[in-house]
């Protein structure tokens, strides 16, 4: 599976972003797709993820009531819509696709197939 993802930005606080997350090869439905992200200087951090038919989708706390993530397994395409944006939401996102087992959801580990990133940058 190779994934691309896009809509990175420069965005004032309070504003918003719609990150995608393009699939192609493989049976990107039978993947569970989540999204990442790495400050300057920092480890790479879950931000959310969603299960293969979209029924159960996971946040980080932070993130929780302004981030929802979806996904099309038509469009073979996961979304993430980022609103009230805030400055320590700037980091390189990254998606990745995998089949992790649900008590390590939230690990990079599980992971197998990344995009290259896309960077939002969201200034105060």
């Amino acid at each position: 599976v190779q994934l691309q993802a896009s809509g990175g930005g420069l965005v004032q606080a309070g504003g918003s972003l719609r990150l995608s997350c393009a699939a192609c090869g493989g049976t990107f439905s039978s993947y569970t797709v989540g999204w990442f992200r790495q400050a300057p200087g920092k480890e790479r951090d879950f931000v959310s993820v969603i299960r293969q038919s979209g029924g159960s989708t996971y946040y980080r706390d932070s993130v929780k009531g302004r981030f929802t993530i979806s996904r099309d397994n038509a469009k073979n395409t996961v979304t993430l819509q980022m609103n009230n944006l805030k400055p320590e939401d700037t980091a390189v996102y990254y998606c990745a696709a995998g089949r992790p087992i649900l008590s390590a959801i939230r690990s990079d580990q599980m992971y197998y197939y990344w995009g290259q990133g896309t960077l939002v940058t969201v200034s105060s």
